[in-house]
């Protein structure tokens, strides 16, 4: 069927009582993360179906998902946006958590790299992760990325090994690529039973009791007797998950060390405290069939935190610049950060909101302490994809959107008036690749300034920018499927046909040496005249560590309201470039002197007198171009190992080393971006359609000289 015919309208309905009342022990934050392609949708679309959430199970070869409800999603089969929706799941046995009914607010997250700024602020505000592998292949290089995005917010996970009905299944090698890749403690707190065509059940290793099912549909979780062919292997992992959550907890490790088993309860609890700590990483298995994920769901419970289990957030008084923290209590100031932007056809610009602390209500007014200003909330609603449920009021704890605040925007702090606190923001990598963008039409002129304006809203990793030179608008994000996507979705959702040059790669230039320049601006036209003068010294930074500015100006050389203007100055010539007009980067700028005019001196003076200082001292300063370097992993049949090595290494690739997986080679390199354009065509040409690739941005590196001086005879013909 085609995804057109699956698209739905957001609907608003309003939310019971019943659903509202869950104490906030009973809440669950989490993400659902991975490599692409590895099941983070089909696992969501599993959970929803178990939990009551959705009648039919939907299918992403067929479109019919919940998350993945873009068009764009649902015809290229991937995630594109992440998508938060909320579901109810009963633990009935005991534990080490209360038995009752939990609200599971599940976000699922893009795998493919071109949209990493949908992993990277979803971590941000959530409190756990379920982090899934592909069983046949284990950590992959996406695997690796977001691992490291959690690790930077300190998000604790739980791992699973999907796929494990699969040929090639490999549940031992998976997880030792977990310990030895990631560096993770993990330890599997399940074993299958049986693998790839033969999987027909799990061992769980803390009760130590087997589960099977018959049949695909099969959604009764059927106790029986541990199979022998799996015996060994239990008791063998059993003991190392002891070994390794004992340390968590007093009582477990004093029977470990006395040599006695722990209760189930107390291997619970010592599991439970590990997880949270974000030191310890429990891994599952299976193939997203109802035994496993009904095991998962308890496992999602029973393991990761509530908002109450994590440390109160933290942040900073706007006002007196110190530490204060909030508690996710209901009764406490109200705060929130705000991670996402939509823009809603049917709602308008929806703005959505972790709430750490106190209760917000529709209409009521918030302070915007990121931006300093004061915003009135409209609606306020809860999420479920592209539906939407109207609500009354929103608690701590919770994931929810407003609608009717307009300058609000991704990475900003939301709080009570009276008790100001600024959240650390998010932080977004730059941009690798652009082009030029132009209207169609007369009649798209306008109308694609606004599409641009709202989709740069939504996608903090997608710029836009004007070509002073040419004319040109000029856009730029994480790869050529991003942009793909944002142009065609300017078409769909706004109306606007635009066309587009070839992608160019986002070349910066920095500087090798310790420069110093002058800059003096005068001008007398008949009345006040103009002064502005200073001195700069530039100096080379280390890769990736951008841009400082700093001031040794003592005594009154420059009034000190002066020097943002210098500052000014320099950040404006430093993003128009001098060597070849691509944007500066990896330089401290210091202002260390200069003199000023009473009457004449002027902010604007003072500008351009910055901006020509810094190309006076760009000119002793050794100045070269850097290209963005990318991480490539290609996977071929070891017949075209030879030739897809050989290719890569004519593209200035570096070749790292090579892995076995099965009959498959992986051949890890660094290659340039500028190197890469079409490349999947070239691997599937070479490899007889059977190799495949993926990459991710690495760093930056100098450009060679013989490739950096047509790059910039080029850009110099450009500007001519």
């Amino acid at each position: 069927m085609p995804a057109q015919q699956h698209k739905k309208k957001s609907a608003m309905v309003m939310t019971t009582t019943k659903d509202r009342d869950v104490p906030m022990e009973l809440i669950r934050n989490i993400g659902i993360i991975a490599h692409i392609d590895a099941g983070k949708t089909t696992t969501t679309e599993r959970i929803l179906f178990e939990t009551g959430k959705t009648y039919k199970l939907g299918s992403v070869d067929e479109g019919t998902t919940v998350t993945d409800w873009m068009e764009q999603e649902r015809e290229r089969g991937i995630t594109i946006v992440s998508a938060a929706i909320t579901t109810f799941w009963e633990l009935k046995k005991g534990g080490v958590v209360n038995k009752g009914r939990y609200r599971v607010n599940i976000i699922d997250t893009p795998g493919h790299i071109d949209f990493t700024a949908e992993v990277e602020r979803s971590l941000r505000v959530l409190d756990g992760a379920i982090m899934v592998f592909d069983g046949r292949t284990g950590v992959e290089s996406q695997s690796e990325t977001v691992w490291r995005q959690a690790d930077r917010y300190g998000v604790p996970r739980m791992c699973i090994l999907n796929k494990l009905n699969l040929i090639g299944a490999d549940f031992e090698g998976s997880i030792a690529s977990i310990k030895e890749r990631l560096g993770a403690n993990a330890a599997p707190i399940q074993v299958p039973i049986g693998l790839e065509h033969g999987l027909r059940g799990v061992v769980d290793l803390v009760t130590m009791k087997a589960y099977t099912y018959k049949g695909i549909e099969d959604n009764k979780l059927r106790e029986v007797e541990i199979p022998q062919e799996v015996m060994a292997t239990s008791k063998k992992y059993r003991q190392e998950l002891i070994e390794k959550a004992s340390e968590y907890d007093d009582v477990a490790l004093a029977k470990y060390l006395e040599g006695k088993e722990p209760t189930e309860i107390e291997l619970k609890r010592a599991i439970r405290v590990g997880v949270i700590s974000g030191k310890f990483f429990p891994v599952l298995g299976g193939d997203n069939r109802t035994v496993f994920v009904q095991l998962l769901l308890d496992a999602v419970v029973e393991y990761l935190p509530s908002p109450i289990d994590l440390p109160a957030a933290e942040g900073e008084n706007p006002k007196t610049g110190k530490k204060e923290t909030r508690e996710p209590k209901n009764d406490a100031p109200f705060s929130a950060l705000s991670f996402k932007v939509v823009t809603d056809p049917h709602v308008g610009r929806l703005v959505y909101l972790r709430i750490y602390s106190g209760k917000l209500k529709s209409g009521e007014k918030v302070y915007n302490a990121t931006k300093q200003r004061t915003e009135r909330v409209g609606k306020l609603v809860l999420l479920h994809a592209d539906q939407r449920e109207l609500l009354d009021e929103a608690y701590a704890g919770e994931i929810v959107a407003a609608v009717g605040i307009k300058d609000t925007t991704t990475g900003d702090t939301v709080c009570d008036i009276n008790y100001p606190i600024l959240f650390e923001s998010i932080r977004f990598p730059e941009p690798v690749i652009s082009l030029a963008i132009e209207p169609a039409t007369k009649a798209d002129q306008e109308k694609m300034g606004l599409a641009l304006k709202k989709l740069s809203d939504e996608d903090p990793t997608f710029k836009i920018k004007s070509d002073q030179e040419t004319g040109q608008t000029i856009i730029s994000g994480m790869g050529e499927l991003q942009l793909e996507i944002l142009v065609d979705r300017m078409k769909r959702e706004f109306g606007v046909t635009a066309r587009t040059g070839k992608p160019q790669v986002a070349y910066k230039e920095t500087i090798k040496k310790i420069s110093t320049g002058e800059g003096k601006y005068i001008r007398q036209t008949g009345g006040r005249g103009q002064y502005g003068h200073c001195f700069l010294r530039i100096e080379p930074l280390g890769r990736g560590e951008g841009y400082k500015f700093e001031s040794e100006i003592k005594g009154a050389a420059i009034p000190s309201e002066f020097i943002p203007s210098i500052e000014k100055g320099v950040r404006g010539k430093m993003e128009k470039g001098i060597l070849a007009g691509y944007p500066m980067t990896d330089m401290k700028v210091i202002v260390y002197n200069g003199t000023f005019h009473e009457v004449d001196s002027s902010d604007i003076a003072f500008k351009i007198a910055g901006s020509l200082a810094l190309s006076e001292a760009a000119k002793g300063a050794d100045m070269v171009l850097l290209e963005p370097i990318m991480k490539v992993e290609a996977t071929t049949p070891e017949e075209f190992m030879g030739d897809i090595i050989g290719n890569l290494s004519a593209k200035r690739a570096q070749i790292q080393g090579t892995e076995k997986k099965g009959n498959l080679i992986i051949i890890l390199a660094l290659a340039p971006l500028a190197e890469l354009a079409g490349y999947a065509t070239k691997i599937r040409s070479i490899s007889q359609g059977r190799a495949s690739f993926y990459m991710e941005p690495s760093h930056y590196e100098e450009v060679p000289s013989n490739i950096a001086e047509k790059l910039i005879e080029s850009k110099g013909d450009d500007r001519n």
